[in-house]
C-alpha cells in the first residue's frame, strides 16, 4: 500500500558553524523531498539551498538554520537563517539592478539563485520578542515543479 503524501509539511534543521553542516543539509534536503514525491525539484533545489547555507556559514560567525516548506504538492520554499543582518545582492535593495561583474571572484552564487528560483526575498530580523531567532537575516526562495 503506497504511503499517502502530505501537501504541506515543513522541517527545520540547525546547523553549527561548521564546514560540514552545509553537506549534511543538502543530505537532509535531498531525503525529504523523496519522501514527499518531490523527486523533480531535489537538483534545483539542492544548488539553490546550497548556495544559501554557504553564504551562510561563510558570512556569519554562528549557528545557522535550514527550513524546508512545501506548499501544495507542487511548490517547495528554502529558507535559511543566520545572525548577519546584512542583505546581500541580490535579495537587497539593488535586487533588480545588482549583477556581479565579469571579473568578480565572489558574489555570484546569489545571483544564481535569483537565476533559479521561482520566487525569493530577504528580510532581516529584529530577534525581539520571546521565541525569535537572536536577528539576522533570513533569505529565501521558492521553486515550482
Amino acid at each position: 500500500m503506497p504511503a499517502t503524501v502530505s501537501p504541506s509539511w515543513a522541517y527545520g534543521l540547525q546547523l553549527p558553524q561548521d564546514p560540514r553542516a552545509p553537506g549534511l543539509a543538502r543530505q537532509t534536503l535531498r531525503s525529504v523531498l523523496r519522501t514527499h514525491a518531490m523527486g523533480a525539484l531535489v537538483e534545483t533545489a539542492e544548488l539553490l539551498a546550497g548556495e544559501l547555507l554557504a553564504n551562510a556559514y561563510l558570512y556569519s560567525d554562528g549557528p545557522y538554520a535550514l527550513r524546508l516548506r512545501a506548499m501544495g504538492t507542487a511548490r517547495l520554499r528554502i529558507s535559511v537563517w543566520d545572525s548577519n543582518p546584512y542583505i546581500p545582492p541580490p535579495f537587497g535593495a539593488d535586487a533588480v539592478t545588482g549583477t556581479p561583474r565579469a571579473d568578480d571572484e565572489r558574489g555570484r552564487g546569489l545571483f544564481l539563485v535569483r537565476a533559479f528560483a521561482a520566487n525569493w526575498g530577504g528580510y532581516p530580523l529584529s530577534g525581539t520578542g520571546p521565541g525569535q531567532d537572536t536577528g539576522g537575516k533570513l533569505l529565501w526562495v521558492e521553486l515550482r515543479a
